[in-house]
């Protein structure tokens, strides 16, 4: 422990050494990718300032070979050595140009992701570090103007931070795409992204050009997936009172991405989980996270923390510009109701002694999303709108291009407000503890929570007690998306005879999500309710369809048939929800298709493969599994999916593995299997075989 101590404090001397030596400017990068093996190769001009005189200076770099180095012509001498490149030289206090080229298969950051059109190939920065595949400055306190060149196959569209400058051939049926950046960033801001994409062009009400890429096979899913990216847009614009700070913003969706997007400066690339045509939009839509993304483009990308210790400004300023956003779009009923959602979370971390304050840099995305927006609502309702919004505007126009603490965006605030904001800070972002009591006030001065509230409280009573205000709610043709939620909840724990004619009227509502909720909690259907449920198949919702399909084909085996033939040919979701469940199904229905079973499993065990999203794959893996139907090809992909990029689905998968092998005679199956495994599967195999 005192050791690693005394690491850390070592490593924050050198560090601050070099950052009182050097300076770096500007890095102009042309990069040539490799999709095939995987590779890169790029050169570099690095401008950077010598602030006092030394025989060394350096670049973050992990795993890069270099071919030279030079500065003004002549050869330097370099040294690898703890994850960076060392120049050599006496260098006195002055600026310099310095010309690096070198090659890279990187581990992480840059990924080659197989795709059933054309490869995909993108970055992502923040948590891994560019200089995987960009000799740079990892640290966030470093902020440099980058502009990144890309040649790549002709058949391939880049995208990449700022402004595109030209797009020509080269030599070998190539393309040189050249972009440029106006003002400085942090490292872990600069991205790139390629693949088969297309682009859809709008214009932000103050002349910002807003580009929408997605790819040629979603030509009918850009507007429900994009669906108001420019009032978001027009809005955050307004609402932060400080205008768009860069040359212009895209958008782009990738296979496999990590998380469910980044906010890239000016350039923002996000999950293919999110693409979705108009019946996904009800149940998963890119709004928020779209939101967002683009609201970092203010808070982590125009102003940047200066540690993790300030995480906050960065996603709970982010989390909480998204729900005003939805606010906007959705309504003051879905605004409370997050909050109230995000609230439970909390709450429910609090009461075990879990809470974090959010100030702690090894805090949750909980504390740092959720309790983060909760703060900022609070803080909001303490100074007033005008006070609020004023303090925001001073804190982004004083410190842009900067690193920020806590305390620069609160002096702001309690200057504009004129109030003394110590109790706020030591109540909400020092204390562990999530202030419930204030978050309940906070929601009462919604009158649809005031009346969530009395009717949760009905949650004991029998229904004789509360039946009439149920009737009067279910009555209503404007029914609450969640009252007539927490109303069929309710009814679902009462006995069925006493809740008959409630449900039904819970049928009638046609509101998509309190039909919804109805096949959510009744997972025995009573037979006087079976065509209501069959109902439940047609609405214009996928995730409806197939809680009901599934809950339907369970309790009514002689309509198995029919049922399979509803949703026959409906993929559902991006992660193919309905047809998975439909193809396994399928299989367990003996009397449906039966000479066409062979093709149905084989349909199935190729979703396993690495052409498709690991949602798909996940899901897939997930089915065959239930119904114990391991081939030996999707055996195989279990074991390619075990060394997957994204943590979450190799973690899934590896314990999937563990299981798996467990069963029957898969173990000698894999062994026997493994001359076709690459070296990165073996080598995992080698650590649990």
């Amino acid at each position: 422990m005192k050791y690693t101590f005394l690491i850390f404090i070592v490593f924050c001397s050198i560090s601050k050494t070099y950052s009182q030596t050097q300076d770096v400017k500007r890095i102009t990068a042309e990069i040539e990718l490799f999709p095939t093996i995987k590779s890169i190769k790029g050169t570099l001009e690095v401008e950077m300032s010598i602030l006092q005189k030394t025989n060394e200076v350096y670049l973050d770099s992990e795993g890069i070979a270099y071919d030279y180095i030079l500065s003004e012509k002549d050869t330097l001498q370099y040294e690898l050595r703890d994850n960076k490149v060392f120049i050599k030289g006496d260098f006195k206090p002055k600026s310099y140009i310095f010309q690096l080229s070198y090659k890279a298969t990187p581990k992480q950051t840059l990924y080659f992701v197989n795709d059933s059109n054309l490869p995909e190939i993108f970055t992502q920065g923040q948590g891994k570090y560019t200089s995987h595949w960009l000799p740079s400055i990892d640290a966030m306190t470093d902020k440099i103007e980058f502009d990144v060149s890309i040649i790549a196959p002709k058949d391939l569209t880049i995208i990449a931070n700022g402004q595109l400058k030209s797009n020509v051939t080269v030599a070998n049926g190539k393309q040189l795409w050249k972009f440029d950046m106006i003002h400085p960033m942090s490292s872990y801001l600069v991205a790139i992204a390629a693949g088969n994409f297309e682009k859809k062009m709008l214009t932000s009400e103050s002349g910002i050009p807003l580009e929408l890429y997605y790819e040629p096979q979603d030509a009918n899913k850009v507007e429900p997936t994009y669906r108001y990216s420019k009032d978001i847009f027009d809005f955050l614009e307004k609402e932060i009172g400080v205008a768009y700070p860069w040359q212009n913003y895209k958008q782009v969706y990738v296979k496999d991405f990590l998380y469910a997007g980044m906010e890239n400066t000016s350039a923002t690339i996000f999950s293919d989980a999110f693409v979705t045509d108009e019946l996904g939009f009800v149940d998963r839509n890119y709004v928020n996270v779209n939101a967002h993304e683009l609201a970092h483009q203010w808070f982590g990308d125009l102003v940047t923390e200066e540690s993790s210790a300030h995480h906050w400004l960065h996603e709970g300023f982010a989390t909480y510009y998204a729900l005003l956003v939805e606010r906007e779009i959705f309504g003051d009923n879905y605004y409370y109701w997050k909050l109230y959602q995000s609230a439970e979370q909390l709450k429910e971390l609090s009461d075990k002694g879990k809470g974090e304050a959010l100030t702690n840099p090894k805090a949750s995305s909980l504390t740092f999303y959720e309790k983060g927006a909760w703060a900022l609502h609070i803080l909001r309702e303490k100074v007033g709108d005008a006070a609020f919004k004023k303090g925001v505007q001073l804190y982004l126009e004083k410190h842009k291009f900067q690193n920020v603490t806590v305390d620069n965006f609160l002096n702001e605030v309690a200057e504009t407000s004129e109030m003394d904001l110590s109790d706020f800070k030591s109540n909400w972002l020092e204390q562990s503890a999530f202030k419930a009591e204030d978050a309940l006030r906070s929601l009462n001065y919604s009158a649809f929570m005031q009346s969530y509230f009395e009717l949760s409280a009905l949650r004991p009573a029998p229904l004789k007690d509360k039946a009439d205000i149920f009737f009067d709610y279910l009555s209503d043709p404007k029914i609450n998306d969640y009252i007539g939620q927490e109303i069929v909840f309710q009814l679902a724990n009462d006995p069925y005879e006493e809740a008959l004619s409630l449900m039904k009227m819970a049928f009638k509502t046609n509101n998509i999500l309190v039909r919804q909720a109805i096949v959510a909690n009744v997972k025995d259907i009573p037979k006087t309710l079976q065509s209501e449920f069959e109902s439940l198949l047609n609405d214009n919702s996928y995730q409806t369809k197939e809680l009901a399909l599934y809950t339907l084909w369970q309790n009514f085996p002689q309509n198995r048939l029919a049922y399979l033939d509803t949703l026959k040919g409906v993929e559902g979701f991006s992660d193919r929800n309905v047809e998975l469940l439909w193809l396994t199904l399928n299989l367990a229905t003996q009397h449906y298709e039966p000479g066409k079973k062979s093709d149905v499993f084989q349909k199935l065990t190729t979703y396993t493969n690495e052409s498709y999203s690991y949602q798909i794959r996940e899901n897939a893996f997930n089915y065959l599994y239930q119904i114990e139907a391991f081939s030996d090809e999707s055996l195989a992909n279990l074991v390619n999916a075990s060394t997957h990029h994204v943590w979450r689905f190799k973690k899934f998968s590896r314990d999937l593995l563990q299981e798996v092998l467990k069963k029957g005679d898969n173990k000698k199956r894999i062994t026997k299997l493994r001359p076709t495994f690459s070296d990165l599967e073996n080598a995992y195999l080698d650590t649990i075989l």
